[in-house]
């Protein structure tokens, strides 16, 4: 089942429970049995023996019972004709038996899934052969185009008559647009001698220009329909030939994908129907399985065989000029296999969770037993290498409550892979998620167990300065595997990242899509860590690693950049807001980037009040703090999550929830209010009996928590809102624009 589509499947559940209503009903029928009933049962037993085997009367019984069917038929469908397509009307012909009307109930709700079903599916198909119009006038531009860049030359015989009425001069034109063992020379190639090949016209290319999107224009204006007009050539290149090719190929899988969505709708819906019937027939005694399904084999939805030969005709043309006539290729791309959960995965992930707990255990067990937290260099440790260290504590939460999402948006059916725009097979599923994130964690415990050790045995004392490269070391092999361009450790998830990365810190030049600002939100819960990568580059660029000193907070550099930081990731989400009122002309993203510069506000004044404890500070933090937290809590609740709606069916929620209990929902609120005013520590100058460094941890930790939470309901909302719109499938751009369909844009 699609589930943007499933309020347009039929409701089997209901069916199925009223089916259950007139079995019990049954059911209470039989125990009421008539002493007539009994006596007939009784006597039944003195009749003569048919035998086990009729065969003289075959025949005649096979008549017979034909016959008995007719006149004893229940139902009596009929199709009324109306709006352009039948509906189907289910007239219960047993009215006048016990309990009846909750068999024509029971038709009723028949009827209108089967109508609201073969009304779905006929709009759909309707849809997909208008695109399918669209995808062959693509193809008949990119062959005229392919046959423009590779200068394919050939010598046609013009001298037809001008009169274009005649049927004989249709016939010569036909006739000489043919090449006979014509030579086709392709450049730096060798010749061609074909016979009976008609080129494709390249007239089409007098009406149609490049989108703009085959070039790089990552901020276009909103004038660039006039400004391409001035362009009255098309740059005929090979690289433009094979960008076009590469969205043609695109547009033609995702449209396969269409396709065969459709018709496994198709194959579910005739498949409820089939079972539902047999259920009727089943509790009722009854026979009218076979006279409504033929109803439903004669319905659009059952009879249609439009999408059937649109696969075949796709895949034909995907297989030729998208896969060299590879078919086993081409049926790859065209069907990507399903990924596949493997036993190696869920193993290793078990180990590193084991090695993380064991790890943690041997920490505390170390810190015991050698007394570190009474030690004399206590506080020059947690001021010089927690930071550091705290990092990897960061990602590795960030990444545990994703995975944790994973789990919980598959559980709850949320299309997690469409929203995102994921390719189909490539997806990360939460045990992988989970597998690299307690990978790190271990890497990182046994990096932090090493460095205490080390330290404290006198005997590699004097390789201290070593032993402070190994955050550093460790940080340079997540780079090291980030970057990696080999196919290892989910090359196609780690390239996503990085473009949906690089579109975040190129912003506004990029249109923005839905997995660039839902990664700008998680950066915005990840300021502690972006300022623990800055303290990095100042603790080992000005070498303090070596005596192990904490000297950058007394830097200006340092402190101005500790600003910058921090803003970086609000001032992108920003931006975005800024480039998305640009294209969508939506005031509510005005409204949001409003969100995110009050942010910005709160953010600078805390850090200037907690380097500088002045009044003044001190009040400016309070007020911007305090507005932008109420601001950015009701965009969550309400904007973001679609809660707090008074009209709706469950108060104060979504007329729709995936979750089946509301406490849910009302917990997580008052979670995200209390979470969002954790900044208060920062002004309130709490004396927790904690270090500094280990006081904005929790804090840090308590905004990454928060944003978990965030990001289960923010999907959730944007589901149901596809769901709502059944928005099932993402759209690819053409390479080409013809004039009518700028003419109707405009």
């Amino acid at each position: 089942m699609v589930p943007e589509w499933q309020a347009a499947y039929m409701d089997y559940t209901s069916l199925k429970t009223l089916l259950k209503e007139i079995h019990g009903l049954k059911q209470k029928e039989s125990q009421q049995d008539t002493p007539t009933r009994r006596l007939e049962r009784a006597l039944s037993l003195y009749r003569s023996f048919s035998g086990l085997i009729q065969r003289h009367h075959q025949r005649a019984t096979s008549f017979d019972y034909n016959h008995h069917d007719v006149e004893n038929q229940a139902i009596l469908v009929n199709s009324v004709q109306g709006n352009g397509s039948g509906k189907y009307v289910t007239t219960f012909l047993m009215a006048a038996e016990d309990g009846a009307e909750y068999e024509q109930e029971f038709f009723r709700m028949l009827d209108n899934e089967l109508n609201k079903v073969d009304e779905f599916y006929r709009s759909k198909v309707k849809e997909v052969v208008a695109e399918a119009d669209a995808l062959t006038k693509q193809m008949d531009a990119f062959i005229a185009f392919r046959i423009k860049t590779e200068k394919i030359e050939t010598d046609f015989d013009v001298s037809i008559s001008d009169s274009a009425n005649s049927e004989d001069n249709n016939d010569v034109e036909d006739c000489n647009n043919y090449i006979s063992c014509q030579e086709i020379q392709e450049e730096n190639t060798n010749k061609i001698c074909s016979s009976n090949i008609r080129l494709a016209s390249q007239k089409v290319l007098d009406h149609v220009k490049l989108n703009p999107a085959i070039h790089f224009v990552p901020f276009q204006p909103a004038n660039w329909a006039s400004i391409s007009k001035h362009k009255n050539k098309m740059n005929f290149t090979r690289e433009n030939l094979k960008k076009i090719q590469n969205q043609l190929k695109k547009a033609f899988i995702e449209f396969y994908y269409k396709l065969r969505l459709l018709k496994n709708y198709s194959f579910l819906n005739v498949l409820a129907f089939s079972k539902i019937m047999k259920k009727y027939d089943k509790i009722t005694s009854r026979r009218a399985s076979k006279c409504y399904m033929r109803t439903v084999d004669d319905s659009y939805l059952g009879s249609s065989d439009e999408v059937t030969k649109l696969m075949e005709r796709v895949e034909a043309t995907f297989i030729k000029y998208f896969s060299n006539s590879n078919r086993s290729k081409g049926m790859n791309k065209l069907r990507p296999r399903t990924k596949k959960e493997r036993h190696r995965i869920s193993f290793s992930t078990g180990v590193f969770v084991g090695c993380t707990v064991a790890l943690t255990l041997a920490l505390i067990l170390l810190i015991r037993a050698r007394d570190i937290l009474n030690k004399a260099g206590r506080v020059q440790y947690m001021e010089s290498m927690f930071p550091l260290y705290s990092l990897f504590g960061f990602i590795v939460l960030h990444m545990v409550m994703y995975g944790a999402n994973i789990y919980y948006w598959r559980r709850y059916r949320i299309n997690y892979t469409f929203i995102f725009n994921l390719k189909q097979g490539t997806e990360l599923g939460f045990r992988e998620v989970l597998f690299l994130s307690f990978g790190l964690a271990t890497l990182a415990l046994i990096c932090v167990i090493s460095n205490l050790d080390m330290e404290m045995d006198p005997e590699t004392g004097d390789y201290k300065a070593l032993t402070e490269l190994l955050p550093l070391n460790l940080v340079l092999l997540v780079m090291i595997v980030l970057f990696c361009p080999f196919n290892i450790l989910y090359r196609s998830s780690r390239f996503f990242l990085l473009t949906a990365l690089f579109h975040c810190i190129c912003a506004p030049l990029y249109k923005v899509t839905f997995q660039d600002f839902f990664l700008a939100d998680q950066l915005t819960s990840e300021v502690q860590a972006f300022r623990s990568l800055e303290y990095y580059i100042c603790h080992y660029g000005w070498g303090d690693y070596k005596l192990r000193q904490n000297t950058c907070k007394t830097s200006d550099i340092f402190n101005t950049f500790y600003f910058i930081i921090a803003v970086i990731p609000y001032w992108s989400r920003l931006l975005q807001c800024i480039r998305r009122f640009y294209d969508e002309r939506d005031p509510m993203q005005g409204y949001n980037g409003l969100k995110y510069f009050l942010t910005i506000l709160a953010v600078c004044t805390r850090t200037a009040y907690s380097l500088d404890r002045g009044t003044s500070w001190k009040i400016l933090a309070w007020a911007f703090s305090a507005l932008a937290a109420i601001y950015g809590t009701y965009w969550d609740l309400v904007v973001d999550w679609g809660l707090l709606q008074r009209q709706s069916k469950n108060r104060w929620l979504r007329d729709k929830l995936l979750i089946s209990y509301k406490s849910v929902y009302f917990g997580a609120m008052v979670m995200n209010v209390l979470l969002r005013f954790a900044w208060l520590q920062t002004v309130l100058n709490l004396n927790l009996s904690l270090h500094r460094e280990t006081l904005t941890a929790i804090v840090a930790s308590l905004e990454i928590i928060r944003r978990g939470i965030w990001n289960f309901f923010r999907l959730e909302n944007e589901h149901l809102n596809n769901v709502g719109k059944f928005r099932a499938f993402k759209s690819v751009p053409l390479p080409f624009n013809y004039d009518e369909d700028e003419d109707r844009s405009d």
